[in-house]
């Protein structure tokens, strides 16, 4: 092994063996260092949170016993891999039909049970090509916008939201709607650590969020003074990405 530092990584696996034998074959390969292995989602979701520790990668089974959910796993990871600051995420797990999805989450691979040497070793070799090397660039400081003839430049804290509407896109800001000749995939790259996809047709930033109202199919957001739908799928990883930094109530 070369000087580069060691992937600091999470397991979360309910069974007892596999979770031990999971963080035998990481730890022996010499590149990772697990600093923690957790049998619920509950438990790893503290230490997602957790700024003292912070992890470069979490392993992560779908199916969890003791969960509310048949996909406890994956919801872990939906709630967390488009957060600014996220770890990278494998899927550590004996069932395929969620592969596509997870993919679609950015996860880095799916490693299906029982794990072996080799192919463990495979999944190190993608964590680390994708572990980032040097600082990355910084994000654009200014937004351009359309108003008729005219060009309106934008800073980011400006703004309350992007929208696509009608194979267009738009900013809603303090300054008023402007159009903008990006799609939300091109905003979401460029400035996905300060905002929030909560809708295919929505991006948000969470700094200007005031209320979330309702659950399911019928949550809203006000942004500024936009009203904002949520997308179902994506209720509960808003929530708890707004959750996050703040205190008064118990994240559910």
């Amino acid at each position: 092994m070369n000087a580069e530092a060691k992937l600091r990584a999470l397991v979360v696996e309910d069974e007892w063996a596999a979770r031990n034998f999971l963080v035998e074959l990481l730890e022996r390969s010499g590149a990772v260092e697990v600093i923690g292995a957790a049998a619920r989602a509950e438990d790893a979701r503290d230490v997602l949170r957790s700024r003292e520790s912070p992890i470069d990668v979490a392993f992560v089974d779908v199916r969890l016993v003791g969960g509310e959910r048949e996909d406890e796993g994956l919801d872990l990871v939906r709630g967390f891999a488009r957060q600014p600051g996220a770890p990278m995420f494998v899927l550590a797990t004996a069932f395929a039909q969620h592969a596509l999805e997870a993919f679609d989450l950015g996860v880095v691979d799916y490693l299906h049970k029982p794990f072996t040497t080799e192919r463990v070793a495979q999944c190190i070799e993608r964590l680390r090509a994708r572990r980032p090397s040097h600082p990355a660039p910084a994000d654009p400081v200014r937004i351009v916008v359309r108003r008729k003839r005219a060009l309106v430049f934008l800073r980011l804290e400006e703004v309350w939201a992007f929208e696509a509407a009608e194979r267009l896109a738009f900013v809603h800001s303090s300054r008023g709607k402007f159009d903008v000749d990006l799609s939300l995939s091109a905003v979401e790259a460029s400035f996905g650590r300060s905002l929030l996809r909560v809708h295919r047709n929505w991006l948000v930033s969470a700094d200007h969020v005031k209320e979330l109202e309702g659950a399911g199919s019928e949550t809203e957001l006000l942004v500024g003074d936009l009203r904002v739908p949520v997308a179902r799928e994506r209720a509960q990883a808003v929530r708890e990405a707004l959750m996050q930094g703040t205190l008064g109530i118990r994240a559910r």
